[in-house]
């Protein structure tokens, strides 16, 4: 004879919707969204007048923001939709896939960089630094004021994946900056592409973390905070349990961590309180609010 123990669809609803059901969150995506997309036109345009790579790959990563910030926006609003009968855990996932999608457009951005900045180091061209300076300032200022603007919203894996492109954005507009006086004071241009290579690098680091982040996620791993034996351990030591087999730990979307098991108890009689221990273990122990454990009466001679 086998029973079920699960936490009830209503605690379990209340608190999806307590991580992410935000309306805060998509209103400070939105307004990130406004900023960067109106800055990148501007920024492209003097990229072009001035002749600088680093201003046009600035307008580029921030255009690619701005399709990020558009996604990580639509997310929001997807995570925010109940549990349905086809989509049990609702459409927190979203989230997940709008931060994969964000990382593969940072990587085809820095290989375009890349190739761009080698062909300038190769022929240099003209640059009007004191544009470059100018326009970078201002960037500065806007990419300051948007990623304060993330920051104050709920910190998912959706949201940082948009801060992080953010953050790149700022370090263009530094190089941009420091690009723009160099040549404004020395006439050396290779700075601009050499600089463009710099936040290239330095944007790599973040993307490839949030990709394999966003992969782990979706390939159901145990979350890397979390040791998988330990959980075995603790819930082997609740009186009555004998042995905890086919455990699996994984995460639904930021916050929200899943886990199911089977247990091997000495009678059935007493599952509620076992299910209740566990059930507490489980949450004060390792944060994973969302338990489904499958109790099996072990036959064992006493």
């Amino acid at each position: 004879m086998e029973r079920t123990g699960s936490l009830s669809l209503d605690r379990d609803t209340e608190h999806l919707a307590h991580h992410l059901g935000h309306g805060g969150e998509h209103h400070h995506l939105t307004g990130a969204l406004v900023l960067t997309l109106g800055f990148a036109l501007v920024e492209l345009l003097a990229g072009l007048w001035s002749g600088s790579l680093a201003l046009i790959s600035d307008s580029g990563h921030m255009l690619t923001d701005s399709s990020a910030l558009a996604l990580a926006a639509f997310a929001a609003w997807l995570a925010r939709k109940p549990p349905s009968g086809r989509h049990t855990y609702g459409l927190v996932r979203a989230e997940v896939l709008a931060a994969l999608a964000n990382a593969l457009l940072m990587l085809a951005l820095i290989s375009f960089i890349g190739y761009e900045a080698w062909q300038r180091i190769a022929e240099p061209r003209s640059v009007d630094g004191g544009v470059v300076a100018a326009v970078a300032f201002v960037g500065l200022l806007v990419n300051l004021g948007v990623a304060w603007q993330l920051s104050r919203g709920e910190r998912t894996l959706n949201t940082r994946a948009a801060l992080m492109h953010v953050l790149g954005d700022i370090l263009g507009s530094v190089a941009a900056l420091g690009a723009g006086l160099v040549i404004t004071f020395t006439g050396w241009t290779p700075i601009d592409p050499l600089l463009s290579l710099l936040v290239a690098g330095l944007i790599l680091v973040s993307a490839l973390g949030l990709l394999i982040e966003a992969m782990h996620v979706l390939l159901e791993a145990v979350p890397e905070h979390i040791d998988i034996e330990a959980v075995s351990t603790d819930l082997g030591g609740i009186d009555a349990v004998l042995s905890v087999h086919d455990l699996h730990i994984w995460t639904l979307s930021s916050g929200q961590i899943a886990m199911s098991a089977h247990l091997d108890v000495r009678g059935l009689d007493d599952w509620p309180r076992i299910l209740n221990a566990a059930r507490a273990v489980l949450h004060e122990r390792y944060r994973i609010g969302h338990v489904t454990l499958q109790p099996e009466e072990a036959h064992h001679e006493t």
